[in-house]
C-alpha cells in the first residue's frame, strides 16, 4: 500500500491556474501508475488524468484535455497536476490514486480512497 497526500488547492479566479501535487510514501513510487479525480458536492467521482509509472503516456477526461497537465517526478515521489484556464466547472475536491497499470487507474473510482484530496474551488 502507498500513501498518498494530495496538496496545492485553494480559491481560483476561473482562466487562472492552479498546480496540485500528490505526495507517496510507503511504497516504491515509480511502481504505480498515477491518476488524479475529482469530485463535486452531490456529484459523481470523475476521473481526470492518469499517466503511467515512468511517465510515458497519458490520459485525460475530454473535459480537461488541453488544459490540464498530468506529470511525475520520480526521485520526488510525486506527481503533480497543472491545471490552467480553470473554469468554475472545474471546482472539486481532488483526489490522487494509485495502480498497478494506467487502465487500472483509469478504472477506478478514486475519490474516496486514499486521502482527503485538496479542495479547487475556481470563481466565476
Amino acid at each position: 500500500q502507498v500513501q498518498l497526500v494530495e496538496s496545492g488547492g485553494g480559491l481560483v479566479q476561473a482562466g487562472g491556474s492552479l498546480r496540485l501535487s500528490c505526495a507517496a510514501s510507503g511504497r516504491t513510487f515509480s511502481n504505480y501508475a498515477m491518476g488524479w479525480f475529482r469530485q463535486a458536492p452531490g456529484k459523481d467521482c470523475e476521473f481526470v488524468a492518469a499517466i503511467t509509472w515512468n511517465g510515458d503516456s497519458t490520459i485525460y477526461a475530454d473535459s480537461v484535455k488541453g488544459r490540464f497537465i498530468i506529470s511525475r517526478d520520480n526521485a520526488k515521489n510525486t506527481v503533480y497536476l497543472q491545471m490552467n484556464s480553470l473554469k468554475p466547472e472545474d471546482t472539486a475536491v481532488y483526489h490522487c490514486a494509485a495502480e498497478t497499470t494506467l487502465w487500472r487507474v483509469r478504472s477506478l473510482s478514486a475519490c474516496d480512497s486514499w486521502g482527503q484530496g485538496t479542495q479547487v474551488t475556481v470563481s466565476s
